[in-house]
Order: structure tokens, then C-alpha cells, then sequence
């Protein structure tokens, strides 16, 4: 019953969530410990190889030098038995103890070193002559019988003997009468222990520094790091802060590296979406503003709408003129939503003076005016043929809707330097100084050229101008000769003939 109710607590309990996998943000490591652990990693590989390459150079230092004094030692004695003398007799020794112990005297060994003479006696034991002094080892070789037995017996001239109580180089030079057995030899024993520690000691000092320099770097690479990051952390947390209601934030833009170049490519990023959703907000609030009106007018006249044909008819037509006035009023807001887009202009190249004859003869249809072509730039232009053929299509229609019949509208192009004007010049009312600025804007109409009159919401103009800043151009007003405004289209021209008029 035990194991029934633990196992039910298990499986069903509140184990369950903490068992439940973290949440992989938590997890996340940031991108400066990873940068951090890398450096370490890489600083902490480096450090150890060049520790230990400078111990195995120490190393082979002590190796070489040890060689270099058994082989100095050695032959030093070899050159004595050659050329040496008795002091006493002043002729050559007849002895080996008497050659041994006369060399011996006049040796000055280092601490790790050990010059000994080994003689055979009659019985086969091994006597010794050395100079007195301390040995810098845990076992002495003058002290191991064994060793020096293996020593002496050895064939080779020199060696290593390993013991526990450490190991021991050793050279040897054997003294032999002619035609006999060696009776003595001359032994130099060095105890490399010592040098092997005082190695070991620098090695473990080259360690610690290099951990007190990882200690070090890590602290700098942290402080870089997060330096370096700092921009970095600066568009996360903006990205995190933006809000369809704010993207007023921005990245501070320093120095002229890689993370300089993300801060301002995320700047860029938010001017971007900062215009799409001021369209999308300007869309939604035109639309509402605009399409209110019309629909309060068709649902006050569908429910007051008796049954009287006549008064049927009247709402009918009424309703209907609302309806098509709703539909331009959307086709135009659509218009305005998109010149944002980058493909709202597609310029290729076009004949300018094609697109001034088309326009002439579209606007000829659009009222009883006094049209005429006035001149055309026989250039070519790269433009939206489309696009301008709106806009100089709609300069057209205002000025229809500010002249009266028979009045004359002049529709043209010319060349002016390295641009390209394409213009519609009526004789109407004019334009108020105080007006030139507003009609561009959305929903504005201007006291002189807005009057009753006009059957638009205000949003010809603001297309114009779009499609001109569509094109790096723009749009200009000026007073017609003789009273009326002109509207200009200046655009870039890839080449600029004279004009010709017409």
C-alpha cells in the first residue's frame, strides 16, 4: 500500500511541475559569457602550453647541463691519468687510490654532485675514496652499496640508476693496469632531483601568474565585452520597449564598426515602421473622418424614406451619389496608403512628350474648357508613366473644378536644366497665399479654389504631391500669368534637349 500511494503521489501530485523543462529563455546564456568563456578558453589553452613548453625547455636545459658536466668531469680525470704526477714523487702514479685521491683533492663539486673513487679490494668488496661535504639527495650514492656495485660492474660509461630515494646520472672512467681487470674507477654522480624541483618550483609560479592573468583578463574582458555589447543590449531592450503607439525610440549611433552599423541599420528598421504604422493610423483616422459624413447622410435619408415614388427616386439618387463619393474618397485613401510602399513608383524610361499628348487628350474629356497644348519636352525621362499620368490627369480635373466653361486650361512640358517640368496652367480664381500650403494637405481645401463647388474630400493634391516625392521630385505652385495657379511636376531627366512648342 506504501509503494501504491507513493507512486500516485508521484504522478499526480505537484512533482509534476517541477519537473516540467525550464523555460528555454532562462537557459540562454548571454552572448557576453560566451564571449567571455571563449576568451577564457583560448586564453587558458595558450597559458598552459606556454607553461608547459617553458618547463619542458627548462627541463632539457638541466638535462643538457647535467651531460655537460659528467662529460667534463670524466675527461678531466681521463687527461690527469694521462698526464698527471705524484706531487710527492713528482713522477706518474704507480697506484690507482693514490691517483684517485689525489685528483679528488683538487676537485671543487657542487652541491648535486658527487666525485667518488671506487677500488676492488682483494676480498671483491668495493672501497671508496670522496671528499667530505653534504649531499644535496635523499640517498647519497657514496651511501648505496648497491648502487655502486651496479655502477662499477657496469660495461657502459655512463648511465641513469632509478631508486626510489631518486634518480642518479652518473660517468665513470675505470683505471686497469695493462692486461688486467679494471681495479678502480672514477665516478661522477649527479643527483638531478634538485634542479628537477627548483623547475617544478618555477613551473608552479608560471602557473600561478597565469591564473592571477586570467583572473585579470576575465575582469577586462567582461568590462569590454559589455562595452562592446553595449549597443547590442541597447537594441534588444528597445525592441523590447516598442509599441505600436511609440516608435519615437531610437539607438544612439557611436564609432564606425560592426555594431555601429546594427545600431543604425535597427534606426533605419524603426523609421521604417514608424512610417508604415503613421500610414496605417493616418488610413484608419482619414477613412473614419471622411466616410462618417456619407454615412450619416444615407442612413438619415433610407429611415426618413416614405413611400412616395417620387421621393423614392430623390433618395435613390441621393444615396447613390454618397455611395460613389465613398468610393472615391477610398480609392483616393487607398492611393495614399501605398506611396509608402517601394514599388508605389516603378520608373522606367518614357517619352515625355508621349506622356504630355496622352494627358492633353484624356483631359480634353473632362469638362468644356479651352484646352490647349501648350509646349512638350521632347526628352526622355525615367518616370512611372502611370503614376504621372494620375497626377497631371488630377491636376486637371482641379483645374476644371476652379474655371468656369470656355476658360482656358494649358497643359505642357518643358525642360530646365537637368530636370523635366510637366505643367497644367488654368485661368480660374487663383490660389490664396495663405492657402498655398494647406491644399497639399490631406482633407484641406484652400478659401478661393474650395468652395461649393467642389465635389472632392480634399485628396487630389496629396496624391500629386506623393507621387511626385515618389519620383525625389516635388510639386509647384505659381500664379498664371493673367490670373489663375499653375501646378508643376519637377522631376530628374536623364537628358535635357530643348523643348519645342507647339
Amino acid at each position: 500500500m506504501t509503494t501504491t500511494t507513493v507512486r500516485v503521489a508521484e504522478t499526480t501530485g505537484p512533482t509534476t511541475d517541477a519537473t516540467t523543462p525550464t523555460d528555454p529563455a532562462r537557459r540562454r546564456i548571454t552572448a557576453r559569457v560566451r564571449i567571455l568563456l571563449w576568451l577564457l578558453l583560448v586564453m587558458a589553452v595558450a597559458l598552459i602550453e606556454v607553461t608547459t613548453t617553458t618547463r619542458s625547455f627548462l627541463m632539457r636545459d638541466v638535462d643538457n647541463r647535467i651531460n655537460r658536466l659528467l662529460s667534463q668531469e670524466a675527461d678531466e680525470f681521463a687527461g690527469f691519468e694521462e698526464r698527471g704526477r705524484d706531487p710527492e714523487t713528482n713522477r706518474p702514479f704507480t697506484t690507482a687510490p693514490r691517483l684517485l685521491t689525489v685528483f679528488l683533492q683538487q676537485q671543487n663539486p657542487d652541491a648535486d654532485e658527487e666525485l667518488i673513487g671506487l677500488v676492488r679490494r682483494p676480498d671483491g668488496d668495493l672501497g671508496q675514496i670522496r671528499q667530505q661535504g653534504a649531499i644535496h639527495a635523499g640517498l647519497p650514492l657514496h651511501q648505496d652499496a648497491d648502487a655502486k656495485r651496479r655502477i662499477f660492474d657496469s660495461p657502459e660509461s655512463s648511465g641513469t640508476i632509478q631508486r626510489p630515494q631518486g634518480d642518479v646520472r652518473w660517468a665513470k672512467v675505470t683505471v686497469a693496469r695493462a692486461g688486467a681487470e679494471p681495479d678502480a674507477a672514477f665516478v661522477v654522480a649527479i643527483h638531478p632531483e634538485p634542479e628537477r624541483q627548483r623547475v617544478n618550483k618555477v613551473f608552479r609560479t608560471l602557473l600561478i601568474i597565469s591564473g592571477v592573468a586570467l583572473l585579470l583578463t576575465t575582469g577586462i574582458a567582461w568590462v569590454v565585452a559589455g562595452r562592446i555589447l553595449r549597443p547590442v543590449r541597447l537594441v534588444r531592450t528597445a525592441a523590447a520597449e516598442i509599441t505600436e503607439q511609440d516608435l519615437t525610440l531610437r539607438i544612439p549611433v557611436h564609432g564606425n564598426d560592426d555594431i555601429a552599423a546594427l545600431a543604425e541599420t535597427f534606426n533605419g528598421m524603426l523609421d521604417r515602421l514608424d512610417r508604415a504604422f503613421a500610414a496605417q493610423r493616418e488610413f484608419v483616422d482619414d477613412a473614419g473622418h471622411e466616410l462618417r459624413t456619407p454615412i450619416t447622410i444615407v442612413r438619415g435619408h433610407l429611415e426618413v424614406m416614405g413611400d412616395d415614388p417620387a421621393e423614392r427616386d430623390e433618395t435613390v439618387r441621393l444615396v447613390t451619389d454618397e455611395l460613389d463619393r465613398m468610393s472615391r474618397i477610398v480609392e483616393d485613401l487607398l492611393v495614399l496608403a501605398k506611396t509608402e510602399r517601394p514599388d508605389f513608383v516603378v520608373p522606367e524610361p518614357a517619352q515625355v512628350a508621349e506622356l504630355t499628348a496622352d494627358v492633353f487628350v484624356k483631359a480634353r474629356t473632362l469638362g468644356e474648357r479651352d484646352w490647349r497644348l501648350a509646349e512638350v519636352a521632347d526628352v526622355e525621362a525615367e518616370l512611372d508613366f502611370q503614376r504621372i499620368t494620375q497626377a497631371m490627369v488630377q491636376l486637371a480635373q482641379n483645374a476644371v473644378q476652379h474655371t468656369m466653361p470656355g476658360q482656358t486650361v494649358r497643359i505642357g512640358s518643358r525642360t530646365a536644366g537637368p530636370h523635366v517640368e510637366l505643367y497644367v496652367a488654368d485661368s480660374g480664381t487663383g490660389v490664396q497665399p495663405q492657402d498655398a500650403e494647406v491644399i497639399f494637405e490631406r482633407f484641406r481645401r484652400g478659401t478661393a479654389r474650395r468652395g461649393a463647388r467642389g465635389s472632392g474630400a480634399g485628396l487630389g493634391l496629396a496624391i500629386v504631391k506623393a507621387i511626385a516625392e515618389g519620383h525625389n521630385g516635388h510639386v509647384r505652385l505659381s500664379d498664371t500669368p493673367g490670373g489663375g495657379a499653375t501646378f508643376t511636376l519637377v522631376l530628374h531627366a536623364s537628358q535635357a534637349p530643348e523643348g519645342h512648342h507647339t
